[in-house]
């Protein structure tokens, strides 16, 4: 098992979990669930879509079908959360089950089959499949929420006009390897 990419794994899901995060703070709490129009999503909604499929998919990961019989995929895309604390629970909850999971991965099982939908992935792939997946949807919740935000909105990365400034910062200091440390492992929130 290459512990690099599993680090590599979870250090990106942290950052697409903190670029929601980040949105929500800059939110209140109506734009949370606006919707563009009746075929749109809101960003509730999406966060119950993205909440219903981690657990499904991390929920016993190494031993069942990652759609689990349960799941009522089509209800998740309803706009029917109470609050934001009832929204962020979810989120917390679908987080906390991926997470777990991923500290299940081990050398013992990381050749293991994992199956979606009775297809068959590595686990490499089954992580890959989610890898891709997250990252589409929190796409949507930032877009939304810079939308909704207009002028008021707080850059999550390089803020408009300010690239050629970063790009000097960064260029002007030493290469540093940007693999996988001991630093980084020591730092990572528990």
């Amino acid at each position: 098992m290459n512990d690099n990419y599993l680090d590599s794994t979870i250090k990106q899901f942290e950052y697409y979990k903190m670029l929601g995060e980040k949105t929500f703070s800059q939110l209140d709490d109506d734009a949370l669930f606006y919707q563009f129009n009746e075929e749109s999503n809101s960003i509730a909604a999406i966060v119950k879509h993205i909440s219903g499929n981690m657990l499904s998919r991390w929920t016993d990961f190494l031993t069942t079908d990652g759609e689990k019989a349960g799941r009522d995929r089509e209800a998740e895309f309803d706009n029917d959360l109470k609050d934001r604390a009832e929204m962020m629970t979810r989120w917390d909850e679908g987080w906390a089950c991926l997470f777990q999971a991923l500290e299940t991965v081990n050398e013992d099982n990381f050749g293991q089959t994992i199956y979606i939908r009775n297809q068959g992935h590595s686990i490499t792939e089954a992580i890959n499949r989610q890898l891709a997946h997250y990252p589409y949807h929190i796409g949507q919740i930032v877009y939304i929420g810079k939308m909704l935000k207009a002028k008021e909105w707080s850059s999550l990365s390089i803020p408009r006009g300010d690239s050629g400034k970063f790009n000097a910062e960064k260029f002007s200091q030493p290469q540093k390897n940007v693999h996988y440390t001991e630093e980084y492992l020591k730092n990572k929130k528990p």
